[in-house]
């Protein structure tokens, strides 16, 4: 039996679902978001950077969403200068790397010092400071950090994400396993898209999980977008996820076409110089003006967080320290709210040692563009006429 085979029998295996059952009662006590930080406003700035980190240093899905969750609820119950926010974003990103990850993917502070945006900022970590950083978080999470997000049911509900009698665009499905790979990567793509949105976290992270595949469906045109062995596997029906669904599709949509834009300009601007003879009234030989055509500035646009081939682009379906930490939680929940922040699309270069120091002004806005291409299947309208019903819970569905 190879390696995928035994994977496949330890999901639908007795104590994959025994923990599924346990992390859905845990969701059941996750403390409520109420998106009240007063840096609310650059609460989807600090989630991408420690995206890109994750990438970096490679880091699972799990500790990715670990670490946006916890810095999520730091920010929801305390007022913290934004230059501390960095700290408490890294301090997050560690806390859960050694949660979720092997000790050897565990990020260390040496190579947190040497990013770039730690020089442009002028901050350095040391061990002692890192520590009370990670013990006024551990106070703050009443030192429980087993809190399921989204990304700890998604491998799960990938289990029956695709049934041999499903249909695309009418017919029956031509490859399974290409299917398969295909609504797993759209999968993870929507589970992306929810942490950088605040508004997912008014779901259920099981709900989130489930609606990621239902988008997945929908975009890849298999019918029916949501089947039985889905329902009794998550627990949810259709009406349950429209809400979610629709914000994702919505986003999906948005990104599709800042990606068209972006293609677009990118051709436009590799257009060939005209090459123009003139003469110089004073010179004897013909003189080569190169000149540029016509053209916009292309402005700046963000990179990808993940990069990997999107399925658009195919055309086949294919806590003794508790005085210590109030005196440490004064020191870092006050101060000028003003401090250095990067555009996204620095983001990236900022994971190496800075040349310079770069001082942003004004707002920060923020765009994630996803590579890829419109196709036939994502133009429809996400509207009432399609995800109708509202988002609601039933007792049922967590034997309350």
């Amino acid at each position: 039996m190879g390696r995928m085979e035994m994977e496949e029998q330890w999901w639908k295996g007795q104590l994959a679902a025994d923990i599924h059952q346990t992390l859905r009662l845990k969701e059941l006590k996750l403390p409520i978001y109420r998106a009240h930080s007063p840096q609310i406003g650059m609460r989807r700035y600090f989630a991408d950077l420690l995206a890109i980190l994750s990438n970096h240093y490679q880091l699972c899905p799990t500790a990715r969403h670990l670490a946006v969750y916890l810095l999520d609820l730091f920010m929801d119950h305390y007022d913290v200068a934004v230059k501390q926010l960095y700290i408490v974003a890294l301090s997050c990103l560690l806390l859960a790397s050694k949660f979720e990850e092997k000790e050897d993917r565990v990020p260390k502070i040496e190579q947190l010092n040497t990013l770039g945006f730690m020089s442009n900022l002028n901050l350095t970590l040391t061990k002692k400071e890192l520590l009370k950083m990670e013990l006024l978080l551990l106070d703050t999470f009443n030192w429980n950090l087993c809190l399921p997000t989204a990304a700890h049911f998604l491998d799960y509900y990938l289990l029956a994400s695709v049934q041999e009698t499903d249909l695309h665009n009418g017919w029956p499905l031509a490859s399974l396993t290409k299917t398969k790979l295909f609504m797993e990567k759209y999968a993870h793509y929507f589970l992306e898209v929810s942490l950088q949105d605040h508004a997912f976290l008014s779901f259920r992270p099981s709900l989130v999980a489930a609606s990621c595949i239902a988008s997945s469906r929908i975009c890849l045109q298999i019918s029916p977008s949501w089947t039985t062995p889905l329902h009794l596997l998550t627990g949810y029906t259709w009406d349950h996820l429209t809400q979610c669904i629709e914000l994702m599709l919505i986003a999906h949509d948005n990104d599709v076409k800042e990606a068209a834009k972006i293609k677009s300009q990118a051709v436009h601007l590799q257009q060939p110089q005209q090459i123009v003879i003139q003469r110089h009234p004073q010179a004897a030989t013909p003189q080569l003006v190169f000149q540029p055509s016509n053209f916009q500035q292309l402005p700046q646009h963000s990179t990808p967080i993940h990069q990997f081939p999107s399925p658009a682009h195919s055309q086949d379906l294919g806590p003794s320290h508790r005085e210590s930490l109030q005196a440490h939680r004064s020191s870092i929940l006050s101060g000028s709210s003003s401090s250095v922040l990067h555009t996204y699309p620095s983001l990236q270069a900022t994971l190496q040692p800075a040349l310079r120091t770069l001082s942003i002004q004004g707002p920060i806005t923020m765009q994630v563009a996803i590579t890829t291409e419109p196709r036939h299947c994502i133009s429809m309208t996400y509207g009432s006429t399609y995800l109708n019903g509202h988002h609601s819970y039933t007792a049922g569905c967590f034997d309350r």
